[in-house]
């Protein structure tokens, strides 16, 4: 990131990582440099994502997995400033979005206590988001004594309290999967960890569904995501996670009767 301005905001960046010695570099070094810290909590690498986030100047430090929730928490305490933002390791500012930033420092802390700013997606093995690229859109910029993220082991969101958070216009590219194996992967683990951590929910309601999910998601996935316009990867793409949206179904069900036996 080539950003002229080098004065440093009272800003520390906080990302959790685990193997992501492949990843980690382009991520810490679009924040390096203009926030006052960059904090990495490593939950137990073996591919040496320490060394290189200590080399490139994160202060690294090592947290077992607690969950995705607990694990941001901790992150959200090793920080010296009271605004913080955070990213994971797939997660790399643009330079608009570090302009953004930077404007609203520029006469003090920010006025408002929570900032939200897209996720735009990039497919393995692109180096940019496609045309009309999906998002996500979360809180990442905020004040940790106005709300913090939750303690749950699924959800990693920030807890605002019913304060509207102000939307950036900027954004940051999100190189979530390696591969398209990496993505099944991903999901199936995910799907996981959802049916462990079951509500209550209806058991015909989820029987219902079950013919239906895998439609009904891909026509979300592919036309309404808009991953129509990314070929061959933007089908594939859509057909893994519907039928993980299907799946996760079959598990949470199984959960169900694994509970009644």
């Amino acid at each position: 990131m080539s950003v002229t301005n080098d004065r440093r905001l009272p800003l520390s960046c906080f990302i959790i990582a685990v193997n992501e010695a492949d990843r980690i570099g382009p991520v810490i070094e679009s924040v390096i440099g203009w926030v006052d810290e960059v904090v990495v909590v490593d939950s137990g690498s073996t591919d040496g994502t320490q060394d290189l986030a200590a080399k490139l100047g994160a202060r690294v430090i090592h947290h077992d997995w607690p969950g995705f929730g607990p694990q941001k928490r901790y992150g959200e305490d090793q920080c010296r400033n009271d605004w913080v933002l955070n990213l994971d390791a797939d997660e790399v500012m643009s330079e608009a979005l570090i302009r953004e930033i930077r404007t609203l420092f520029e006469h003090g802390t920010p006025p408002h206590p929570f900032y939200r700013f897209r996720l735009r997606l990039v497919y393995p093995g692109d180096t940019r988001p496609r045309l009309w690229a999906d998002y996500h859109n979360y809180v990442r910029l905020y004040d940790r004594r106005a709300g913090r993220f939750a303690d749950s082991l699924v959800h990693d969101t920030v807890q605002t309290g019913g304060v509207t958070p102000i939307q950036l216009r900027g954004d940051a590219w999100h190189y979530s999967y390696r591969s398209f194996g990496f993505l099944v992967e991903k999901l199936n683990s995910y799907s996981d960890l959802q049916a462990k951590s079951i509500k209550k929910q209806s058991r015909m309601a989820l029987t219902l569904r079950l013919p239906f999910e895998f439609p009904l998601a891909f026509v979300k996935y592919y036309l309404f995501r808009r991953h129509i316009t990314g070929g061959r990867k933007g089908f594939a793409f859509a057909m893994i996670n519907s039928f993980f949206r299907f799946l996760r179904i079959v598990k949470l069900l199984d959960a169900m009767d694994a509970t009644r036996k």
